[in-house]
């Protein structure tokens, strides 16, 4: 996912592209909001994360020229004031997402998984699931199956194939599985995430098509087998 930091705190945005970057997202970063929309153009991002304030200019001027590109962003705003008639105003003027500073990184990230799901809904062979390999995960009934035979899984192992389907192929480390699945935002020093995996690993039949990956050092990941 393309991803323009256009910010005009230059160690913000380094720290955002360098964060981001990390996790696996193509950034480029805008500092001058006169050179935008052109950047923009030729960048073709699928999220802007767009700075409210450019100096003492307010960059929701500049949303409806972003909204007219031909491969239209999605606009997360970032705002150091947090108040509501600020937050409604940008989303009237077109923003997708309000977001204040100070965040959380988790946050962050959290914030762009729900804005890329918008950017590239599900077909309609999936319009209540996801479908990885053999394996149909219905968001509606939060079944699984393989071949049309149900997998018998609990809550959090159901949550934790959600979440690894819904990032096929990219690795996941121990601590964002910890923030997503447990809504743990520190280490607790314990293994359950390994403990969860191994159980999860059991539960995947061959005929899933699907692999889950130890990356030591790394995290984990889901990946289609042919």
């Amino acid at each position: 996912m393309k991803i323009l930091i256009a910010d005009d705190e230059q160690q913000l945005s380094g720290f955002l592209k360098r964060g981001l970057e990390s996790e696996h997202f193509e950034c480029k970063v805008e500092n001058q909001i006169d050179n935008l929309v052109t950047s923009a153009r030729r960048f073709q991002p699928d999220i802007i994360l767009l700075d409210r304030m450019f100096g003492d200019m307010d960059s929701i001027t500049v949303l409806e020229y972003l909204k007219k590109l031909p491969e239209e962003p999605l606009i997360l705003l970032l705002t150091a004031v947090d108040d509501v008639k600020d937050r409604v105003e940008g989303l009237k003027a077109g923003a997708d997402d309000y977001l204040c500073k100070p965040f959380d990184f988790d946050e962050l990230l959290a914030r762009l998984q729900a804005l890329s799901r918008r950017r590239a809904p599900l077909n309609s062979s999936q319009a209540h699931g996801h479908k990885v390999g053999n394996l149909i995960l219905d968001t509606d009934s939060r079944v699984v199956s393989v071949n049309e035979n149900e997998l018998t899984l609990t809550k959090l192992e159901y949550d934790l194939l959600l979440y690894l389907a819904e990032n096929i192929g990219k690795v996941l480390s121990r601590e964002r599985i910890l923030s997503r699945v447990w809504k743990a935002h520190s280490d607790p020093l314990t293994n359950v995430v390994d403990v969860y995996i191994s159980r999860l690993r059991k539960q995947l039949p061959a005929e899933s098509r699907v692999v889950l990956e130890t990356l030591r050092g790394n995290g984990y990941r889901l990946k289609e087998i042919n």
